[in-house]
């Protein structure tokens, strides 16, 4: 007869090579994981940065037999790296159970999460919403992707085509380095980005220094495995797109892209992803993840899609109910907005 697992807690800098080792194992033995969230690579920047993740280790009869990588927010946890992190769930072989409710210990209310992979087993009861995550199958480079991709993803790239030429018509040599290790160009692309929440009133990832931390050591990560991956697109000497992204294996997640606004009428972001799925077989890269979302661009770009589920793990009716009404309220506003920007 089995025993139930027993789950204990530690400071991620608190594993074992054994673990440690057993994290890869689980990871290599479930497709769904591919991700380079799940990668204990990207749990080890975000310790590193200065935001401490815990990863809770359950053990049966058989070992270690899944992993939980999370922040303690109060009486919270939330999976390690949120709210930057666009796959989360434990880390397990298929078709291995998991009980949800075993995270909550030693004073713990609640485990929340946003972007749980659909597959993640038993949190069916604890969902309260799901939201698609667009991908791009890259096999075959541009060639490939073309041949799966809609009539509009298409179009846009052969759009892409014609206005890098126009770019270098007016501003000089268009030139895209797939991977560089550029940190003033990250640097840049932070600023960027920081810029663009300003504009558009979105709450700034990068107020937190210690994203901004993760993000220039996730650039130097280079076991071969993992790492970030820092693409640039210039006219001339301007910087007319860029994109930081994460690695793992042929997984390539899309994370920061950025543009010059100067260059909007050229649609900056369109020329860069035509270089990147371009680029992918260089890479190494055969999907590109372009993270939950509805935004137009991913729409027509994307070649297939998963589904990403919201919820929370709790054992107290009130805090439940207030997420479902966070929920509910958060649907709403997405409606309108896509009824008012179709």
């Amino acid at each position: 007869m089995s025993r139930a697992p027993a789950m204990r807690t530690v400071p991620f800098d608190g594993l074992s090579a054994a673990e440690l080792d057993a994290w890869h194992a689980l990871r290599a033995a479930n497709p769904v994981l591919d991700s380079p969230y799940f990668h204990p690579g990207f749990a080890a920047a975000v310790h590193a940065s200065g935001r401490p993740v815990h990863v809770a280790v359950s053990t049966g009869d058989g070992g270690i037999d899944a992993l939980v990588p999370h922040h303690r927010d109060g009486r919270v946890l939330r999976p390690a790296g949120w709210p930057g992190a666009d796959f989360q769930g434990p880390v397990l072989a298929a078709g291995t159970p998991f009980r949800p409710l075993g995270l909550l210990s030693r004073g713990t209310a609640a485990y929340a999460f946003d972007h749980l992979v659909e597959a993640a087993p038993g949190f069916g009861p604890w969902v309260l919403g799901r939201r698609p995550s667009p991908y791009l199958d890259v096999t075959g480079g541009l060639p490939g992707y073309l041949g799966r991709a809609s009539r509009s993803g298409r179009d846009n790239m052969n759009q892409a085509r014609r206005r890098a030429a126009k770019a270098e018509r007016e501003h000089g040599t268009v030139k895209f380095e797939a991977d560089s290790r550029d940190r003033d160009a990250l640097a840049l692309v932070i600023a960027l980005k920081r810029a663009q929440y300003a504009a558009t009133g979105a709450a700034d990832y990068f107020a937190e220094p210690d994203r901004v931390r993760l993000l220039e050591s996730l650039l130097g990560a280079r076991d071969g495995s993992f790492g970030g991956v820092l693409s640039t697109l210039h006219a001339g000497p301007r910087l007319v797109a860029a994109h930081f992204g994460l690695r793992a294996g042929g997984v390539l997640h899309w994370w920061f892209p950025v543009y010059d606004p100067e260059f909007a009428r050229l649609s900056p972001g369109w020329m860069l992803l035509r270089e990147l799925v371009a680029a992918a077989p260089t890479l190494g890269v055969d999907r590109i993840d372009l993270g939950r979302g509805e935004d137009e661009y991913k729409r027509r770009a994307k070649t297939g899609e998963t589904w990403v589920c919201q919820g929370l793990v709790t054992r107290n009716p009130a805090r439940r109910a207030a997420a479902v009404a966070m929920t509910r309220a958060r649907a709403m506003v997405r409606s309108v907005r896509t009824r008012t920007h179709p």
